[in-house]
Order: structure tokens, then sequence, then C-alpha cells
């Protein structure tokens, strides 16, 4: 029975006793029988067999526990020279479930002399194949050592074939991301902060503006970036769990590839879908889930085994945190998730080659790619970008470069379909650092006009009318300001400023 279960169902030995009368078999992936428990006991009475048959629930109960799953189903096979005197066939028509553990049922079977035709009808049933084999009056002890060692060689062999998919690599790669990664945060730290805007970008976070400008690297580099503390300690714990497994699987090579062109697939997504500035690892850990998924597509048995549902959970788990949360890149997870099981696909495994595979996800990866850069360099879709060109502008200013943040706010005003009120605020002042001020004060009037509490825009456009020395317009918007931020005393200071030109000039108050 052991020798049928083992070589023909595909079922793995968890537990023998000492003298082999006892063996537990499974098969976590069979939902219908995932344990299988075989005894060789002689069966005297019903009541005998009615104790060891809630003695088999109570352990598969705690089984059920451990492997967390909702239901779990046992089957009993007792081994016996014949069946109880007694009563006993009540045993065996339902599966039994103890009154404290309804979720573990298990079903018996009776390999005994005069029920040996309608128990092997009873396996093939339920395993859907013929379960059956000749049995002998008598077995004599070379024919009993063959058979339990073939069972044995051929249960050893599969666990070591299993085991070599998971020995592939020692986590070398996975070390020295962590490395980088933790290195590059130290120095964003020491050179302006790692959350700081300016820094980020100088050190080449994911822009858009700057890609439109030919910096093709800030889809590889920003891999190695990360946002606040917090963020680098999530990635890494996550780098050191899915990036060991990973590289123990492709071995390092594979990993490496993998990793960097999940990572470029993660800030490809990032570039076509959001506008924000973004930077870290989470594409790249993304694509390790994809290679792992790549992985239960071409080894399903071994995956459901060892990770299966498990993984899809964890994967759907941070991608329903990601479309709920705020300041999350979901489409540089997904663009990951994608690229990391194409990129598995071209690798494919260690001493495996699937050329005509591996060729054709060669094929859908660069498709992928080419069509993802070409639709995002599209002039449309440029336009609509105006988030990051304001933080880019913003930016220049910020560093003084008045003549970039002008020229690039130009552009876009000029291919904007909606220009915002940030966008004529920013406008305006390039273009009084640049002494532009008749169009400065024109976007400024265009900027209240979209926003009509923007207290700024008013203070500033004061600004100019002073400048222009037209007190009476720079008063007015001078008070406009100080009424919506009264607490902002350079508002106020305006006002008396502009009051008090205008007594000396004889204009009154």
């Amino acid at each position: 029975m052991a020798q049928f279960f083992i070589k023909n169902r595909g079922y793995r030995i968890v537990q023998r006793s000492e003298s082999d009368n006892e063996i537990w078999l499974e098969k976590i992936e069979n939902k219908r029988t995932p344990i299988i428990r075989l005894l060789s006991h002689s069966l005297d009475w019903s009541n005998q067999m009615q104790r060891d048959i809630e003695f088999t629930a109570a352990n598969g109960e705690r089984i059920r526990q451990q492997l967390n799953r909702g239901e779990l189903n046992l089957l009993a096979i007792y081994v016996s020279p014949y069946p109880p005197v007694d009563e006993y066939h009540q045993h065996t028509k339902e599966p039994f479930v103890l009154p404290n553990a309804k979720k573990t049922a298990v079903l018996t079977v009776i390999m005994a002399q005069g029920e040996y035709e309608q128990s092997f009808e009873k396996l093939s049933h339920l395993f859907d194949a013929d379960a059956s084999f000749p049995i002998q009056e008598t077995y004599s002890e070379q024919e009993i050592l063959a058979v339990k060692q073939s069972s044995l060689d051929f249960a050893a062999k599969k666990a070591k074939k299993e085991s070599e998919a998971f020995a592939n690599g020692k986590p070398l790669f996975t070390y020295a991301f962590i490395f980088v990664q933790v290195a590059m945060f130290v120095w964003l730290e020491l050179h302006g902060g790692s959350t700081n805007t300016a820094t980020l970008i100088r050190y080449g976070a994911k822009f858009n503006p700057l890609i439109y400008q030919g910096e093709w690297w800030r889809f590889i580099t920003p891999i190695f970036l990360h946002i606040g503390f917090l963020h680098l300690a999530m990635n890494t714990l996550a780098l050191y769990y899915i990036g060991i497994a990973v590289e123990r699987i492709y071995g390092n090579i594979r990993f490496f590839f993998i990793y960097l062109v999940s990572g470029v697939t993660g800030f490809i997504a990032s570039f076509l879908f959001s506008s924000s500035l973004s930077a870290g690892a989470s594409g790249a850990i993304f694509g390790g889930f994809g290679a792992l998924l790549f992985f239960g597509a071409i080894y399903p048995r071994l995956f459901n085994r060892t990770m299966g549902i498990n993984l899809f959970v964890i994967i759907a788990i941070n991608l329903a945190f990601g479309f709920s949360a705020t300041g999350i890149d979901n489409a540089g997870h997904i663009g990951g998730l994608i690229g990391g099981f194409l990129a598995a696909g071209v690798v494919f495994f260690p001493k495996k080659k699937k050329p005509l595979l591996q060729v054709l996800f060669f094929l859908m990866a660069a498709a992928a790619v080419w069509s993802s850069l070409t639709y995002g360099f599209n002039e449309t879709v440029r336009a609509k970008d105006i988030g990051s060109n304001l933080i880019l502008a913003q930016n220049y200013i910020e560093n003084r470069q008045y003549n970039e943040a002008y020229t690039i706010l130009q552009e876009t005003e000029k291919n904007a379909p909606k220009p915002t009120a940030q966008l004529y605020f920013l406008l305006s002042f390039s273009e009084i650092k640049k002494g532009l001020l008749p169009e400065a004060k024109s976007h400024l009037q265009q900027a209240i006009k979209l926003k009509s509490n923007f207290d700024e825009a008013y203070y500033n456009l004061a600004l100019v009318y002073l400048e222009e020395n037209n007190l009476v317009e720079a008063k007015k918007y001078a008070e406009k300001a100080a009424k919506l931020k009264p607490d902002q005393k350079e508002y106020g200071n305006l006002v008396n400023e502009i009051n008090v030109h205008m007594q000396s000039s004889g204009g009154g108050v």
C-alpha cells in the first residue's frame, strides 16, 4: 500500500514507526486526501478500531492547525488479517468527525480478508485511478525488504531532486544589494537627507521630466535609493527573505538579471502611470515574487507544497495595501511583478534549457518594454505630466536656476491642456527674477482667477505693483493677502510699507 501511494500517487513519507507498522504520508496539494495514515494491526473488536479512528482525528486536527487550513481530510487505512468480529461497517461508511474538531474528517478503509475487493474499489474511486494489486497469502522476508527498500529509495531520490531545486546558489547578490541600498541611504542622509526632494533628484530618483530630457539611467538608479528609514527597513527585510529564496532557486547570475530587470520594468511602469518622484527596491522585490510565480508555473506540485497559496496571499495583501494607502507606487509594484515573471522565463533554471520558451519570453519582454517606452515618450503623454514639471521647476527655483525654471514652465504651459494656478504662480516667480514684470503680473492674475484664496499670489502681485509704483493696486492686493493670512507678518508689514509710501507721496491712506 505504501509503495502504491509513494510511487504511483506522489505521496511523501512524513513519519514511520520503528517497526514500520505505521506510516504517515502527505501530499498537501491533493485537496481530497492530503494526509494518509497506514496502520498494520490486528483489529479484533470495532470499539478498538473506533478509539484509533478518534486518535487519528485528533492528530489530524493538530496537523490542520499547523498547516493553517480551513478543512482537512484524512484517509486512515487499516491493514489487518481479518476484520473486527462485531459490527464495524458503521465506521467505514461515513467520514468520522470529532465533536470539538469539525473541520477535520477521517475516512476509513479496512484492508482485510473478505474486504479487499470492496476496499480497492473505494480507493480507486477516491483517487480516480486503479488502486488494486494482487495480494499473496504470504510474503517472504526478502520480498518485504525489496518492496520496502524500493519505496524508500524512490522517496529519497524524489526528496533529493526537490531539494536540489532550492540549492542552485548561495545568496551572494542578495547581501550585495542590501549593502548597496543601506550604503546609499547613509550617503543620502549625509548629503541633504533621504526625504529631501532635491537630494533624491540629484542622486538618481525616478523623475519623469529628467527622463524626458534623456536621463535614461533613472530607470536603474532608483532601485538603490530609499525615501526615509521606514521605507529602507521594510524593503531591506523583504529583500532578505525574497532575495534569498529566488537566488537559491535561480542561482546568482540569473537572480542578478531578474532583480535588475524587475527594478527597471517597475520604474518604467511608474514612469507611465505616475508623475510622482519615486525610488526604492519595491519593484525589484515584486520581481522576486514574479520569479517565484514562474517557478510555480513550471513546477506546480513542488510550488504548491512549499509556497502555494501563501505566496498568492502575500502578493494580494501587498497590492491591496498599495491601492488603499497613499504615497505607494503600485504601478511600480505591478510592473516589477510582470518583469520578474518574464525575466525568469528568459533565463529559466540552472542546468535546464528550453530555448523556444526562453526566446518567446525574451520577445514578450522586449515588446513590452519597447511599447511602454514608445507610449511614455509620446508628446501627448508628456503634456499631461504637469506635476513632475512643477517639482522640477521648484527645484530649479530653490537652486536659483531661474532660466531653467522659466524654460520648463513655459513649455509646460504651452503643452498643458489645463494649466493650474500653481503653474502660473511658479512661472510668474521665475519671470519676476528675470525682470519680466508685465508677464509676471499677467500670470499672477491668472493664478488668482483659478484659485481665489491664493494668498502668495496676491502678495507677489502687490510686490509687482509696488515695483511699478502703482501704490493703489499694490495696497489692494497686499490687503487681500493679509486678510487671507492674518498671522503672516510679512503681509501686514507690506501693507504698512505701502501706507508709508502713500503718505510720503501725499496720496493719503
